[in-house]
């Protein structure tokens, strides 16, 4: 069974969360504080964390650190933060995805099913496709119809850190750093400047893109 740690301190949202999982034989552990969360943890690894960022003890960007710091499990935050800076922080600091609250069942189980599949796909696929065109991480190539698809070295940079980051939703402060180091976290329009290039060197229509998305305000995702 599939183990998920809940951290969440609404006693009765949290016996919801519990009750629907379990009722979809999923193996549940609850924490109402950061420091039970990361005791439970390290105890017992979780398969999957559901978390609040509002904890009565410790914030809950520093139970993401903390879990980072020896874990890649997936952390799905669950939180009635709205505003964006509190959702790049939690995507930045390591969640995979974030939830605001009020949240729909389905939805949120959806969420978690898909952060299940990327954590149990093989992150060291050595290439991946966009529509017609392979890319090859270990070879740092883009091929399509028989032909090597010429991409300078910002552009492929970018695709890569998304492509190794698939299905994630990778905030912008991230890609500006790992693409032109500290200092460039505000300088959005590098990277639409740079998405836009690559969307008309891969997708279909890259007005209409299916693979190199666009999460307003946040940053950017890759979906195969």
């Amino acid at each position: 069974m599939t183990n998920v740690l809940i951290v969440e301190d609404e006693p009765q949202l949290l016996r919801a969360l519990a009750i629907n999982l379990r009722a979809r034989r999923y193996d549940v552990q609850t924490a109402a504080d950061g420091r039970t969360a990361l005791t439970l943890a390290g105890r017992r690894p979780p398969d999957l964390v559901i978390l609040d960022l509002g904890l009565p003890d410790i914030d809950g960007i520093d139970v993401i650190n903390g879990l980072r710091g020896w874990s890649q499990v997936p952390i799905v935050v669950l939180s009635a933060r709205q505003d964006q800076a509190d959702k790049v922080a939690a995507l930045d600091a390591g969640a995979d995805d974030y939830v605001t609250k009020p949240f729909g069942m389905d939805e949120l189980l959806a969420r978690l099913r898909a952060a299940l599949r990327r954590a149990t796909s093989d992150d060291n696929q050595p290439a991946v496709t966009i529509g017609s065109f392979t890319v090859d991480l270990t070879t740092k190539t883009v091929t399509g119809g028989g032909e090597t698809v010429r991409l300078t070295p910002t552009e492929w940079r970018l695709l890569e850190v998304l492509v190794r980051n698939t299905g994630k939703l990778v905030g912008q402060p991230q890609l500006l750093r790992e693409l032109w180091g500290p200092g460039y976290e505000t300088q959005t329009n590098y990277l639409r400047v740079y998405m836009a290039q690559l969307r008309r060197k891969l997708e279909p229509d890259p007005s209409r893109p299916r693979h190199l998305l666009t999460e307003p305000g946040l940053g950017y995702r890759f979906e195969p």
